[in-house]
């Protein structure tokens, strides 16, 4: 197994950056900033983020079969075009619920896309403070971004074993994704909320998107919404 490298290749210092989803066809990372209210995407081939922003908290985005992407918008599915910079509404929940939104959303092998206003929580070690975003790799196994816990681990869903700590230089990590030309990457999102000015001087690169190279495994491609 090679040496595991950790390059920060967006210090947008975005506040919530969630969702990381690794866009094939573009050679891009998607993320989402949820109380920026933006959708972020990160170039591997120019290297440059460009930034759509939206009307609610984004809290995930996915792949669409027909093109472009759908997103979780305040208490709304939303399909969205980047060229065009179009977000436009496919069906909106809990209307009568204003202060409500979806926490997060993932589309599964059926290309259902899944969404919450609660999230579903590993019980992990207490040092590791809270489980947030996670994928899995061809393994089988999980890795976990530990929000508050500035790591990200592998865990064995079977037996609960941790296998593997990676430990990032920022506290705050959000979630996970695996992308790259063959998935051997790792990304891995970040937030800046929360931060008075002393800790951000410790950690300027919180709310940042994260490399990981040199894990020696594999992730399983994202899941597009059929719709």
């Amino acid at each position: 197994m090679s040496a595991v490298k950790i390059e920060c290749v967006a210090s947008e210092g975005y506040r919530i950056g969630e969702s990381p989803v690794w866009d094939e066809k573009e050679s891009a990372l998607l993320c989402v900033d949820i109380t920026g209210r933006k959708v972020c995407r990160w170039s591997s081939v120019t290297k440059q983020v460009q930034a759509i922003s939206v009307d609610a908290p984004v809290s995930s985005v996915a792949l669409r079969k027909s093109g472009g992407y759908v997103i979780t918008l305040g208490t709304r599915f939303a399909a969205l075009k980047w060229n065009e910079q179009l977000v436009t509404t496919i069906t909106h929940v809990d209307k009568d619920k204003p202060n409500n939104r979806f926490n997060d959303g993932k589309v599964d092998p059926a290309g259902r896309y899944f969404a919450g206003n609660r999230r579903s929580i590993y019980k992990l070690e207490k040092e590791e403070s809270i489980p947030d975003g996670m994928c899995i790799d061809t393994g089988g196994k999980l890795w976990v971004a530990c929000y508050d816990g500035g790591r990200v681990i592998r865990l064995d869903p079977e037996t609960g074993k941790r296998l593997q700590t990676v430990k990032l230089p920022v506290d705050k990590t959000t979630s996970c994704c695996f992308g790259g030309k063959d998935y051997s990457e790792m990304y891995v999102t970040s937030a800046s909320d929360g931060m008075d000015k002393e800790w951000l001087s410790r950690q300027p690169q919180a709310g940042g998107i994260f490399k990981i190279t040199g894990l020696g495994v594999k992730g399983v491609p994202p899941y597009p919404f059929a719709g």
